[in-house]
């Protein structure tokens, strides 16, 4: 370990600084043989609740759309990304994997909205896209694997399961820790359900300069680059160096204090980045691959939300 940098263990203490779990955001369904779809397939069921936020699956194509426009309002609206013709007349952030993808959300049951027909609903305040292997080679394949060559790694892991996470989104007024813990409890209770191994997806920086993000990349170059049986590479022809400041010349410090909330929670959870960063115009990020072998993860953020994810249980 060259001088300067943070051993696996030393990072994930300096970003747990008080040993709490900060979670990582600031940010109609498959049937499992004769036995038909289990009940977080459908979605029948909370997988966690915290007063009057509820974390589950999407019931319905309404409930989809109602997250797509959430997407919408923070990726296109408050964020940079850029809309074409489509996306601007529907007010949604979709794409052709939201049909075969479930849709985590939050809702909030105090918080009553009025929907497209009059009927007040509870208003959906976060979500995630989940998309599981067996559903992804049944379609199009992952939505990652147009930015990195994911295939390798999952063709060198015969009988793993993977989970692909994207689309991560919470309205502004519930970035708190209370809501992307809850979104994590979620999505750890559906690990459980699925026996996922291994998680991974891109990440965004907001900018499309690699240079003006040279801190942060070279940051996770240095302290998070996944080991040689875990590495995946960006494609060839979208491939951004992230090596771009020596670590000894690297003010470490204000890298780490740099990168978005999500990429540091990823990080606390015992995740690896991959080689090489893309550039997306349309959402004016620059995306880094997450990869995070379940059986790796920090077992302290493991134990807080329990083994069996009880403890958001309602």
């Amino acid at each position: 370990m060259r001088s300067g940098m943070f051993s696996p263990r030393k990072l994930a203490q300096k970003l747990s600084p008080n040993g709490a779990p900060l979670s990582p955001l600031w940010v109609p369904k498959v049937v499992r043989g004769d036995a038909g779809p289990s009940l977080v397939d459908r979605g029948e069921h909370s997988l966690g609740r915290v007063g009057s936020l509820e974390v589950r699956l999407a019931r319905s194509a309404k409930e989809i759309k109602t997250a797509q426009r959430l997407r919408y309002e923070v990726f296109y609206e408050e964020m940079s990304a850029i809309a074409d013709a489509q996306t601007l007349a529907t007010r949604r952030d979709a794409d052709p994997f939201d049909a075969y993808c479930d849709h985590l959300l939050v809702i909030d049951h105090s918080s009553m909205k009025r929907n497209r027909i009059g009927r007040l609903k509870p208003q959906i305040v976060g979500t995630y896209r989940l998309l599981r292997q067996d559903v992804a080679e049944r379609n199009s394949g992952f939505y990652t694997s147009g930015e990195f060559d994911i295939q390798r790694l999952i063709d060198a892991n015969p009988g793993k399961r993977f989970l692909e996470l994207g689309r991560s989104c919470v309205l502004k007024a519930y970035r708190n820790k209370k809501t992307v813990e809850l979104l994590w409890h979620g999505i750890w209770a559906y690990v459980l359900e699925h026996k996922i191994d291994v998680m991974l997806g891109c990440a965004s920086i907001e900018g499309t300069s690699p240079d003006a993000l040279a801190g942060q990349l070279s940051f996770l170059h240095h302290n998070a680059r996944a080991p040689e049986n875990w590495q995946v590479r960006a494609l060839d022809h979208r491939y951004v160096d992230m090596n771009r400041i020596a670590a000894a010349e690297l003010n470490q410090k204000a890298a780490l204090r740099d990168l978005p909330p999500l990429v540091k929670g990823y990080l606390r959870l015992g995740a690896y980045i991959g080689d090489g960063a893309v550039i997306d115009h349309q959402f004016g990020t620059t995306d880094v691959l997450i990869i995070m072998p379940v059986s790796d993860l920090n077992s302290r953020y493991v134990n807080y939300y329990g083994a069996d994810a009880s403890r958001y249980a309602s």
